[in-house]
């Protein structure tokens, strides 16, 4: 499974702002995509994932409410539409794929398999 992350930018504290992340190859190898973020100094954490039929989602706290994750399997595309951005919310962001035996559930990135190359996000306030 090959990623591809992106839509990234600048944007003020307040707007919205979505990721996509197109997939390709064996895509039937994964159970469920996530979204992971890094910010400078700071280890990759758990944003959200999503359910191969996309009907179970999971979020990290901080952005319940303000983050939703979808996917559109005929497009091999998952998105992360992010809204009331924060300045804290600055970081790179990964999208990942677990293997067959994963899950929507999964929070940590030593569950997922496959990765994106990262998609940056600035936010200012």
């Amino acid at each position: 499974v090959q990623l591809q992350a992106c839509g990234g930018g600048l944007v003020q504290a307040g707007d919205s702002l979505r990721l996509f992340c197109r997939a390709s190859g064996r895509t039937d190898r994964s159970a469920a995509m996530g979204w992971f973020r890094q910010a400078p100094g700071k280890e990759r954490e758990f944003v959200a994932a999503i359910s191969w039929s996309g009907s179970s989602t999971s979020y990290t706290e901080s952005v319940k409410g303000r983050f939703t994750i979808s996917r559109d399997n005929a497009k091999n595309t998952v998105y992360l539409q992010m809204n009331v951005l924060k300045p804290e919310d600055t970081a790179v962001y990964y999208c990942a794929a677990t293997p067959l035996s994963g899950s929507y559930k999964n929070t940590e990135p030593y569950e997922y398999d496959y990765w994106g190359q990262g998609t940056q996000l600035t936010v200012s306030s």
